[in-house]
C-alpha cells in the first residue's frame, strides 16, 4: 500500500514556501519609482519575467506588472519612454511571508485576483513567487504521487504471480 504521508510538506498544501523558492534562481528583480516605464518592460523581457518590485528607500514602494504596461500605458496611448514606473505600478502590495505555504499563497492571490506575490522575510524583500511557479509545483507533487502509484501496483502485480 501507498506509505502514509511522514511529514507536513509531503502534502502539497502544506509545501512552506522556502521549499518552493529552492527550486527557483535566487532573483529579485526591481525597478525605481522615477524609472521610466520601457526601463522596466524592458527588465521583464530581458529576464522573461511579468512583474517587477519597484522599490524606494529599501522599501517596496509597489509593484508593475505586464498586464499593468499594456492597459495602462498602450491602451491608453502614454509613451513608455516618458512615464515613470511610479504612475502606473500598483501601490497596494499584496505579499506573501517567507513561512506561508503553498495553499496561502494560492489562497491570496485568488482572493486578490493577481498572478505575482512579491515574498518577503523580516519585512524585506527577497523574491517573487507566481501562479506559474505553483503550477509547476503541483504538477511535479503530483508526478511523483502518480510514479509511486505506479510502482506500488507493479509491486502488488509481480508480488502475486
Amino acid at each position: 500500500m501507498v506509505q502514509a504521508l511522514r511529514r507536513p510538506e509531503e502534502v502539497l498544501a502544506y509545501r512552506p514556501l522556502t521549499q518552493i523558492l529552492a527550486a527557483k534562481p535566487e532573483a529579485l528583480w526591481t525597478v525605481a519609482p522615477r524609472d521610466s516605464a520601457l526601463s522596466a518592460m524592458s527588465l521583464m523581457a530581458e529576464k522573461n519575467i511579468g512583474l517587477v518590485v519597484v522599490m524606494e528607500n529599501k522599501a517596496i514602494a509597489g509593484v508593475l506588472s505586464e498586464r499593468d504596461c499594456v492597459r495602462r500605458l498602450v491602451l491608453a496611448g502614454k509613451s513608455p519612454e516618458a512615464i515613470p514606473v511610479a504612475e502606473i505600478m500598483v501601490r497596494d502590495v499584496i505579499t506573501a511571508q517567507v513561512s506561508s505555504t503553498f495553499a496561502d499563497c494560492l489562497k491570496l492571490m485568488h482572493q486578490h485576483g493577481i498572478r505575482h506575490l512579491p515574498v518577503v522575510s523580516n519585512g524585506d524583500p527577497i523574491g517573487v513567487i507566481s501562479i506559474r511557479d505553483l503550477l509547476s509545483e503541483a504538477v511535479a507533487h503530483h508526478a511523483r504521487v502518480i510514479g509511486e502509484l505506479e510502482r506500488e501496483r507493479l509491486t502488488i502485480f509481480t508480488s502475486t504471480a
